[in-house]
């Protein structure tokens, strides 16, 4: 008698990347890209813009740990005036504190 093999589950790869405010690292998609282009520094919401990178959470305490330094750092670049503008007009619009499991244990 032949015993049959179970297929082999494959299981999908999900990249990591690591927030440069709080450096605790999630998945890629839970995290918000800034990227460095010739335009400058912007968020990138698809993920998918040409230049270099960094990682941030939808968190404002992590926002603002992020443009104290390690920011710029990460992304190889001195922030602009006009650049960091546009980074806090966008981090104003964010929380204040964790939004999933740390609010509703209470």
């Amino acid at each position: 008698m032949k015993v049959k093999k179970k297929p082999v589950q494959r299981v999908k790869h999900i990249p990591q990347r690591t927030c440069v405010g709080c450096r605790e690292v999630l998945p890629k998609r839970r995290m918000l890209r800034i990227v460095r282009t010739a335009e400058g520094v912007r968020v990138d919401p698809t993920g998918k813009l040409a230049g270099r990178g960094a990682y941030l959470h939808d968190r404002r305490e992590c926002w603002v740990r992020g443009l104290r330094g390690a920011l710029a750092n990460a992304l190889k670049a001195e922030l602009t005036a006009e650049d960091r503008g546009q980074l806090e007009s966008f981090m104003n619009t964010l929380p204040h504190h964790l939004p999933d499991d740390a609010e509703t244990d209470k």
